[in-house]
């Protein structure tokens, strides 16, 4: 199998990458209006009540969304070796890993810690998953990207939740 890749290839995966990422935040804020808050909303509700457990059935999204990945990293890296599709299958893991810091440590204090600084934009993405949450019903929600947040979302002064059951 040849691994060796010159620097056009190198920048090319880059690229592939960085627009997969970009693209995943598409498919995860289609997903999470179309599909969580549709069919799968009895996986979905359990991320918007409040409860004291670690684990909740929306964390079976997670195990989902990282098929994708796994199946590029194995066919690509062992089966039939391609850069670009390798690619994308660290822009995918790319989004995970942002999303996880952002939804699941920052947001929702499922780890306890957040940036000591935090700029406008970081704020009103915080804010945006907010007004997601302010909702505990599969209609009438709105905000459903996860690292992208319109401008009418900007808070007019912006309240950090301590809580992780204040966010859910």
């Amino acid at each position: 199998m040849k691994t060796d890749m010159d620097m056009i290839t190198v920048i090319g995966c880059v690229v592939v990458a960085a627009i997969t990422f970009l693209f995943w935040e598409f498919v995860a804020w289609f997903t999470h209006k179309y599909i969580m808050h549709g069919f799968l909303w009895t996986w979905h509700k359990s991320h918007h009540t409040v409860h004291h457990q670690t684990l909740e059935k929306n964390d079976l999204f997670a195990l989902v969304f990282s098929l994708p990945s796994i199946g590029l990293f194995y066919y690509y890296g062992r089966v039939d070796f391609n850069p670009y599709g390798l690619a994308v299958a660290f822009g995918i893991l790319g989004y995970g890993i942002f999303y996880f810091i952002f939804h699941d440590i920052i947001v929702h204090q499922r780890i306890k810690w957040r940036p000591a600084k935090r700029s406008r934009y970081l704020q009103r993405m915080i804010h945006a998953h907010y007004i997601h949450h302010a909702r505990h019903t599969q209609k009438n929600c709105e905000a459903f990207g996860f690292l992208y947040a319109p401008k009418k979302f900007e808070p007019k002064k912006f309240e950090l939740k301590e809580e992780r059951q204040e966010t859910q």
